[in-house]
């Protein structure tokens, strides 16, 4: 649906949620939100997003008159990605109720200020360097040595935008393809493991945490999560929930915070934030007591959090580009696949798998099983 009209017509059709943005994790919050009586409209200029079979969807610019117009009549806004233009978010903020807030998303959307914010709650980082011209550039590579990896500071996402820097040949190839201005140089992290948390707060400054979990990446996409992640101790859960509790007050959060962090050796380092349900938290869906999309609708409704237990050990794999035989998974015990509806194309977040099993040694062998099948 292209052209705005009015749908609001009774509350006690119950809460009407804006959701800026229509991809897989707008259809995957409205799937968890229906059944607790709430209606979705989505705002995304993509004709052709996967939410808009779950809620009402409209192709338009975020900030377009018709847009600020629609989610004026809705009970709260979110966003399922954090690239929304903030002049939007404070434009429909000024209507309406926006969760999270304008301040997590305009931090989240600059590395520099992100990493910023880690610096100013005590978070431990790599070390980083604003990078704007030739010569902050050399003078902060004095300063890290090689390794080291230059980003932007916008838009970079799934590996994009990053380069890792180990010669003067790989300066000069990286600054031809994102130039010298808009960038954060970070001394390089020989990390043992990726690990991310999710976590919760509510209007009330409630929270809830779930587990630490293992992620594996390849060519900068996540292909699998490990929930809970093995191996780490409570005092490890602890730091990380410390870390993430600081943010998600300092930033007077309402919904589901993702921490992307580093494991080297005893200590954990935060590498990024995401300001909405995140892909490492997709297995949640199945493996835990409340997903990570429930738990983000329960929080920016203003209802109780749902517990965060997770129901035993389980895993996500990311399908990439295809789609697997879906008789092939479904074979797999307590395999549960995930089609977000979305056009093939290399490279893209097509649907995941998520298995469960009684234990770590079952899990592993319906692994062995499930990723020829998908990768």
């Amino acid at each position: 649906m292209s052209s705005a009209k009015p749908i609001r017509e009774a509350d006690a059709r119950g809460p009407l949620v804006g959701v800026l943005g229509g991809g897989q994790l707008g259809r995957m919050l409205a799937l968890a939100g229906v059944p607790l009586g709430a209606r979705f409209l989505f705002i995304d200029p993509n004709e052709a997003s996967p939410a808009g079979e779950t809620g009402e969807h409209f192709a338009l610019d975020y900030a377009a008159p018709e847009a600020l117009e629609l989610l004026a009549g809705c009970d709260v806004v979110t966003y399922e990605f954090e690239n929304v233009p903030v002049e939007a978010a404070r434009a429909i903020a000024d209507r309406t109720t926006l969760h999270p807030s304008l301040h997590a998303l305009a931090t989240a959307q600059d590395r520099w200020l992100e990493k910023s914010c880690f610096r100013e709650l005590s978070i431990p980082t790599a070390p980083f360097f604003a990078v704007d011209s030739p010569g902050h550039l050399k003078d902060a590579l004095e300063l890290t040595g090689f390794p080291a990896v230059l980003k932007t500071r916008r838009l970079g996402y799934d590996g994009k935008g990053q380069h890792v820097l180990r010669s003067e040949a790989d300066v000069t190839a990286a600054v031809a393809e994102i130039g010298t201005t808009g960038l954060l140089l970070e001394g390089f992290v020989p990390f043992e493991r990726e690990l991310s948390l999710i976590g919760a707060r509510a209007a009330d400054g409630s929270t809830a945490f779930y587990p630490l979990v293992e992620n594996h990446h390849a060519n900068g996409i996540l292909r699998l999560t490990l929930a809970p992640a093995p191996d780490v101790s409570p005092e490890r859960q602890r730091s990380a929930e410390e870390h993430l509790s600081a943010l998600l007050t300092h930033l007077d959060y309402v919904g589901v915070l993702a921490l992307e962090l580093f494991q080297v050796g005893g200590r954990l380092l935060a590498n990024e934030m995401a300001p909405r349900v995140h892909n490492s938290g997709h297995f949640t869906i199945e493996g835990a007591i409340t997903s990570q999309f429930e738990q983000h609708v329960r929080a920016v409704l203003g209802l109780p959090l749902g517990s965060p237990a997770l129901t035993g050990p389980s895993a996500m794999l990311n399908c990439i580009g295809t789609m697997p035989d879906p008789h092939a998974v479904l074979a797999v015990p307590d395999a549960h696949l995930h089609d977000y509806g979305k056009a093939l194309r290399p490279g893209r977040k097509v649907g995941h798998v998520t298995v469960r099993a009684p234990d770590g040694l079952t899990l592993a062998e319906r692994l062995a099983t499930l990723r020829p099948l998908i990768w």
